[in-house]
């Protein structure tokens, strides 16, 4: 009998799997951040140093994600100079049966979400640990905020009903707070038993001034692969007025 693949082994066939149906020699494609995202970075490096592909740039989500690009021999650009971008293959920390998602723990979920916006297909890489019935039920949302008065937002977020924590490093012996790739701290938000109507909250999340972006990523996805222990599942959103999602080979 065989061994059960590793989480790792997983992320690494949900990249390559992508990579190698959505992704084609000429395209600009955004590439993700987070460590499932970094398999597809070394699939599409390895295409380029071996002359399978000779013309893929790449619109990196992060400062991270941008030295990891340079490091594997990428060519990188901009959503300047290239303002639509062809393909965006990224991960996710949780997906649910609509092919909505939360993103950010990463921390580059603004930046994450201009290139998904900017992307006429949005690519999704995960293991089969990130399914889930309800948005919210393992991972907290995270929300990045503007430092000038954080705590108030604190409590706009306690009044929905989540239980937000400021996310902070160790810097020596202290704490303090994480600051993303735009200057602004964010905020992880438990809610308890999940997120009943994650459109409800988006709405009220980008009402609010302090609130920068939010990790809920809703009706961006186009297709969701997923690596499970007995192969890969892909889930698409059909492009008519229904967004229908169905399950494809």
């Amino acid at each position: 009998m065989s061994e059960p693949f590793t989480v790792e082994e997983l992320k690494r066939r949900a990249a390559e799997y992508a990579v190698e149906r959505f992704v084609r020699d000429g395209m600009v494609v955004g590439l993700g951040t987070g460590s499932t995202a970094r398999y597809a970075l070394e699939a599409i490096a390895r295409r380029l140093r071996t002359g399978v592909w000779r013309n893929v740039r790449g619109v990196p989500t992060s400062r991270a994600t941008a030295e990891l690009a340079r490091a594997l021999g990428i060519p990188l650009t901009t959503l300047e100079e290239c303002p639509v971008v062809d393909v965006t293959v990224d991960g996710a920390d949780e997906v649910d049966p609509h092919m909505n998602l939360i993103k950010g723990l990463g921390g580059a979920l603004l930046w994450e979400k201009i290139v998904a916006v900017a992307s006429q297909r949005e690519v999704i890489i995960v293991d089969e640990r990130k399914r889930v019935p309800r948005l919210g039920t393992r991972s907290p949302l995270p929300v990045e905020v503007v430092p000038f008065g954080w705590s108030r937002t604190l409590r706009f977020l306690e009044a929905l009903g989540g239980e937000p924590r400021l996310r902070v490093e160790a810097h020596g012996r202290q704490e303090q707070p994480v600051i993303t790739d735009g200057g602004h701290y964010i905020v992880d938000c438990h809610f308890p038993g999940g997120i009943p109507d994650p459109e409800g909250l988006a709405a009220r999340l980008c009402a609010w001034p302090g609130v920068v972006e939010h990790g809920l990523f809703l009706n961006l996805a186009t297709d969701v692969v997923v690596a499970t222990s007995q192969g890969i599942e892909v889930m698409q959103r059909d492009t008519g007025e229904t967004g229908a999602v169905h399950s494809v080979g």
